[in-house]
């Protein structure tokens, strides 16, 4: 299953500069993992704001709850989620 997840990640001013970077370095580490497995298959930065618009490839919707839930900043995200499929018209035979 296909998903567009787009984050909006707001970490609090004031928070300890050192944890962010810990957090972000973590958050770094899992998305590589993720993206080595396949399962994170895109991002794209948003110009001009701390977000990203990604797709994943996962088996379910709780597949994809338990790895966004998994990520080191998700306490400091917003997300949107929407479900994707194949369309009828594309010229490709896959969808990587």
């Amino acid at each position: 299953m296909l998903f567009q997840v787009e984050m909006d990640v707001q970490i609090p001013l004031g928070f300890d500069a050192d944890e962010a970077m810990r957090l972000k370095s973590a958050e770094k580490a899992r998305f590589q993992e993720l993206q080595a497995a396949g399962t994170w298959r895109h991002i794209w930065r948003v110009v001009g704001q701390y977000a990203n618009l990604s797709i994943f490839d996962v088996e379910s919707n709780a597949e994809l709850h338990d790895i966004l839930m998994s990520l080191p900043l998700y306490p400091f995200m917003t997300m949107r989620i929407t479900a994707l499929c194949r369309h009828p018209s594309s010229l490709h035979d896959d969808d990587r």
